[in-house]
């Protein structure tokens, strides 16, 4: 099964466009998970117990896993949700971007090493750089576009010939990089009125979308701008607002409620 497949079974299996991001904060985990032998990975696995029935995508951050020297903890959470809900995709958000041999051995790492179903991939150095992604048919490329950091725009909305450049990339992404139907974007929930013009220029294109909860997307507007005729479309991602809902014996409870409440809030909004 392809990653665009596994997706769409899980939009439609859990009735949701929540992707919750993994990104385990040593400061933020609950002090009595420390105690244990792979407190990252306990954390991680209570989270997705209490999640996985809320949720289209996991998007394990692996920086929050190497800055820690916890690679092996992000192999175990892989290896968990891949048996524990195998009709959930992992999104490994590691935004790669080097060309040739390198950027190839970065696509081994994402999707032969932690098995992932789908990488982030910087663009910003051209097809080269992400050819060797693009490649693996079977795997999503999430490229990013537009993203949701206050910064973004002192580079992707430079004009050239009169299009930011962010639309730029998004028409090579959708016109010359997707010929094995594999590609799809991130797009900041910061910005609804670019989102719209950017589903208008990629079709039914799947959006990941960071920046709601603790960066303040605003959800009716990101879902009616980036939304697909059938009400998909979307990964919308919340990472810090469901893992830190509780930093006590109650975490997973309080995670899944914020999930819940999240997901219910997005469907508000869909078409359906």
């Amino acid at each position: 099964m392809t990653f665009i497949n596994k997706l769409q079974q899980a939009w439609d299996q859990n009735d949701s466009l929540l992707c919750v991001g993994l990104d385990p904060n040593w400061e933020k985990i609950p002090e009595h998970l420390k105690e244990g032998p792979d407190p990252i990975f306990e954390f991680c696995k209570q989270i997705i117990d209490a999640t996985h029935d809320l949720v289209c995508a996991y998007k394990p951050q692996i920086a929050y896993f190497s800055g820690l020297e916890a690679e092996a903890q992000l192999q175990k959470v892989c290896d968990y949700i891949r048996k524990a809900c195998p009709h959930i995709p992992i999104i490994l958000d590691s935004k790669r971007g080097d060309i040739g041999s390198t950027a190839a051995m970065y696509a081994k790492e994402a999707y032969e090493r932690f098995n992932a179903h789908a990488v982030t991939v910087n663009p910003y150095m051209g097809q080269d750089s992400a050819q060797p992604f693009l490649d693996y048919a079977d795997k999503g490329v999430v490229l990013l576009c537009r993203t949701s950091n206050a910064g973004a725009g002192d580079i992707q909305d430079l004009l050239v010939d009169g299009m930011p450049i962010y639309e730029k990339v998004a028409e090579m992404i959708a016109n010359k990089w997707n010929a094995n139907g594999n590609c799809c974007i991130v797009v900041g929930a910061t910005w609804p009125e670019q989102m719209k013009r950017l589903r208008n220029i990629t079709g039914d294109m799947p959006f990941l979308v960071p920046g709601v909860g603790a960066q303040g997307g605003d959800v009716k507007a990101l879902v009616e701008a980036g939304q697909t005729r059938n009400g998909k479309g979307l990964m919308i991602n919340s990472s810090r607002a469901v893992l830190y809902a509780d930093n006590g014996n109650g975490f997973a409870q309080a995670a899944r409620d914020v999930a819940m409440q999240t997901r219910d809030l997005i469907n508000q909004y869909r078409h359906t």
